[in-house]
């Protein structure tokens, strides 16, 4: 009978153990959950629309990084021009820091500008236009019909329906060329650049300004002495109406949000070289907390 005993107690003070060390597994597991807040409730949830151009995605993903570490749970969306204004007018995302203005976007813009917010531009100087390599013998685009056989009668685009698409159309129209523009994607084109300037062949594209090849290889813009690309641009900011009600601080850092063409081709660089697009906006945020307390504070 005792003996019978001594094995209950040693089967308990098993189980004991066991529930302790199972509990203290569990706590552990759960301790790794809650994601950029340690566990913490997030403030609110937010979420920003883009084009998938390399700079907007290096902009979206810094502005990101900078609302998650004030607390709150961003999503960032990309998605087509078209849409991505059509996104913001329904108040289908809380803000842009995409939009490129007066011109690119401007069709867009019109079309939503009553029902929405703009905070004004987060960075100066922009551009676009057809840029070709430097080695090339041309410095306008009305010399591109001299050209027309070594391009292979084609101007290598981006994707259908962005902005700079549109501007390059009418481009075509006002300078009669005899080309065709021909649709592909972001990376499609820098991979064409590249294949193209390896080899010192002829070609053109739609480039703008900030953007990672001008500082990859020597690229130049055609002179666009018609203005078909208009003049200089700006990179504005847009929010859906009632964000500074609902969200006061997201607004502000939004409203805040302002940075420069070399800053935002830092960010393209490095994810250009293998960083992900959050990583190399976490390290541009490490290397300019100056900056980015100017938004915050």
């Amino acid at each position: 009978m005792k003996r019978l005993l001594r094995m209950l107690a040693v089967a308990g003070v098993i189980a004991l153990m066991s529930t302790a060390l199972f509990g203290c597994g569990q706590g552990g597991q759960e301790g790794q959950e809650g994601g950029e807040n340690g566990g913490e409730e997030a403030k609110g949830q937010v979420e920003l629309g883009y084009v998938e151009w390399d700079s907007e995605i290096a902009s979206t993903n810094v502005v990101k990084k900078v609302l998650e570490d004030q607390g709150y749970e961003v999503k960032i969306t990309a998605v087509d021009a078209g849409i991505m204004w059509t996104g913001i007018g329904n108040g289908d995302f809380d803000g842009i820091v995409a939009a490129w203005l007066p011109g690119t976007h401007g069709d867009y813009y019109e079309k939503v500008k009553g029902k929405v917010e703009n905070l004004g531009p987060n960075l100066d100087g922009a551009k676009i236009g057809l840029a070709v390599p430097a080695y090339m013998d041309i410095n306008s685009i009305d010399e591109l019909n001299s050209i027309k056989d070594k391009l292979d009668g084609e101007i290598i685009g981006i994707e259908p329906g962005a902005g700079i698409m549109s501007a390059t159309e009418k481009a075509i129209e006002v300078y009669n060329l005899d080309l065709d523009l021909k649709d592909s994607s972001t990376a499609a084109m820098t991979a064409t650049l590249k294949s193209k300037i390896e080899n010192e062949e002829a070609v053109v594209a739609t480039e703008w300004t900030p953007h990672w090849p001008f500082a990859q290889w020597d690229l130049k813009y055609l002179e666009d002495p018609k203005k078909a690309f208009g003049g200089e641009e700006h990179i504005a900011t847009i929010v859906r109406p009632g964000l500074k009600e609902e969200m006061p601080e997201v607004y502000k850092i939004l409203d805040n949000f302002y940075w420069s063409p070399k800053d935002m081709e830092t960010v393209m660089l490095n994810t250009q070289e293998g960083m992900t697009p959050a990583e190399a906006a976490t390290q541009w945020i490490e290397n300019n907390q100056d900056k980015v307390s100017k938004w915050v504070e």
